[in-house]
């Protein structure tokens, strides 16, 4: 079932969910805290695969939590699989022509005659979902030969590069944002002769436009035929919600049923540039703001809005992380009234510096060995020392060094 997004809907959807307040631009100085642990560098360049860190994911091994991992998404460097202390385990390369971009996990699935752990990886450069099986030992590739392709009608739309973006799961479900478009999509994994697959079991369209307080509409700027895309997401599975961060626009919170979207989509926070004139630089390849014009409609995000994660503490207690990208700090909400908690940023350390531009985040509020109250690991665009080279890499933060209080 497909939905978009028309007038009625327009005009609920720029309403801020029930119990939420609107957020001016002004807060508190961020909370600085540091990181524990960092993995590897990981190169952007020929000489280092072309890999380029992204989005990671928790593993906590209900046999042995010390041999826990991290899985984290490498780009064009495919997966790299972590243990606690961020040493390097295992290396996955994409199959010819893949980029591998978000991860995510799906525990007790059944496959043949026992109950495993996937982990789920969005192939944006083949417009597919690739599927593991996560043992202790690693991964195990059992993704079938024959998936179909997620939102491309044939391998010419492929080249277009429009594909399967950010990445959610939930039961047996994938939601899967569509790159360059406001597109998600729900998909159902299923067993298939010993490996899995997957079918679509329904679409959403986010808006691209949208009605202001003041009567005026706006459009996030964006390149030529490129539409606001969405990649950071998380499910709150005891909810039924689904959080979507579209980058240049807002966090929405989204409700699921089953297999299916929900009511109308209800943004939690706007980013700071929300109804900001903008318009696009062809030479710079870049968006120009008009900030002189700020009608100041915006949230306290500074775009983009990006990774997404669950600190559950409860069946509904608990606290969702947001990176915000633009300023490299994170925002905390309280996981039942999506209330703003504290706000904090990684800063260099005695021996792991911090992070910055960050796209993907995961968190468990499992006890792990040198984590008794959990781990936060985050995705960092700017690892350094880089040695001339661009570097990036995951931090592992300690989730009491937060000492969450309200802002």
């Amino acid at each position: 079932m497909q939905r978009t997004s028309g007038i009625a809907a327009l005009v609920a959807l720029t309403t801020l969910a029930a119990g939420v307040p609107a957020y001016g631009s002004e807060r508190r100085p961020a909370r600085e805290i540091t990181a524990k642990v960092e993995t590897p560098a990981l190169y952007h360049d020929e000489a280092g695969g072309n890999a380029d860190a992204d989005d990671p994911a928790i593993w906590v091994n209900p046999a042995n939590k010390a041999r826990s991992l991290v899985i984290g998404t490498a780009k064009n460097g495919g997966l790299r699989v972590y243990d606690l202390t961020g040493r390097e385990v295992q290396t996955i390369a994409t199959p010819d022509g893949g980029r591998f971009n978000n991860v995510d996990l799906i525990s007790g699935f059944k496959l043949g005659n026992q109950k495993v752990d996937l982990a789920v990886v969005t192939d944006r450069g083949l417009d597919k979902l690739r599927i593991y099986r996560i043992t202790a030992a690693g991964l195990i590739d059992v993704t079938s030969a024959d998936v179909p392709l997620l939102f491309s009608k044939d391998q010419a739309e492929v080249e277009e590069q429009a594909t399967g973006y950010g990445l959610a799961t939930y039961d047996r479900y994938a939601v899967v944002s569509r790159r360059h478009s406001t597109r998600l999509g729900i998909f159902r994994l299923e067993e298939r002769h010993g490996k899995v697959t997957y079918r679509t079991s329904d679409t959403l369209d986010l808006p691209s436009s949208f009605r202001l307080p003041n009567g005026g509409t706006w459009s996030p700027c964006a390149e030529p035929g490129e539409g606001p895309q969405v990649e950071g997401m998380v499910v709150d599975a005891e909810a039924g919600v689904l959080y979507a961060a579209q980058e240049d626009v807002a966090l929405w919170r989204i409700d699921l049923k089953g297999g299916t979207f929900g009511s109308i989509p209800r943004i939690v926070e706007k980013v700071k540039e929300y109804g900001v004139p903008a318009t696009w630089d062809a030479d710079a390849e870049e968006c120009v703001l008009d900030s002189a014009n700020d009608p100041g409609f915006g949230g306290r995000i500074t775009a983009d809005v990006e990774g997404t994660t669950l600190y559950a503490t409860g069946k509904r207690d608990g606290y969702l992380i947001v990176s915000s990208q633009g300023d490299s700090t994170f925002y905390v909400y309280d996981r039942r009234t999506n209330r703003p908690v504290t706000l904090f940023a990684v800063t260099d350390g005695p021996r792991v510096d911090g992070v910055q531009h960050s796209d993907g985040a995961a968190a468990t509020s499992v006890a792990l060995p040198g984590y008794p109250k959990g781990l936060l690991v985050l995705h960092d665009g700017e690892n350094t020392p880089d040695g001339g080279r661009t570097s990036t890499n995951f931090k592992f933060v300690d989730w009491r060094s937060l000492h969450i209080t309200k802002i």
